[in-house]
């Protein structure tokens, strides 16, 4: 998997509306007079934040978490990431992204596809958490 570092997120505010309910899959649009109020994605992700950077993620190692070649991840680099957590991090000056598991004392980065086997931090190794994948983005139309 290749990890493209974007870096913080730019630019303005853009406000989208938000609607009352939930759209079915097959519903034809959002019928205007449910319109409930405007959002900012800013807002929505906490883009705004120093803390909160973009990466775009290339191969399949993750797929099984809904994380495919291609996407947009937005990492939290001030969370504390923990047992379970999607984290961007480098091993050995290797950037990846992995699920993070701590089993019986031993750290393991750990893919979300099978064809790729776990990752044993071991004695030596220099793993650096570059934060924690709070959202993933991706693009239906391609």
């Amino acid at each position: 998997m290749t990890i493209t570092f974007l870096g913080a997120p730019t630019g303005g505010p853009a406000l989208l509306p938000v609607y009352s309910f939930r759209v079915p899959a097959g519903f034809p649009s959002p019928a205007a007079d449910h319109l409930e109020r405007h959002i900012s994605l800013d807002e929505l992700f906490d883009l705004r934040a120093p803390h909160v950077y973009l990466v775009q993620v290339e191969g399949d190692s993750m797929q099984g978490a809904g994380i495919f070649s291609g996407d947009f991840l937005i990492v939290d680099r001030s969370r504390e990431a923990e047992h379970g957590d999607i984290v961007i991090a480098a091993i050995n000056t290797e950037p990846v992204c992995k699920r993070l598991y701590r089993r019986d004392g031993v750290l393991v980065l750990q893919s979300e596809n099978p064809a790729y086997p776990p990752r044993h931090v071991m004695e030596g190794d220099d793993l650096v958490i570059w934060g924690v994948v709070r959202y993933s983005v991706r693009d239906h139309a391609q």
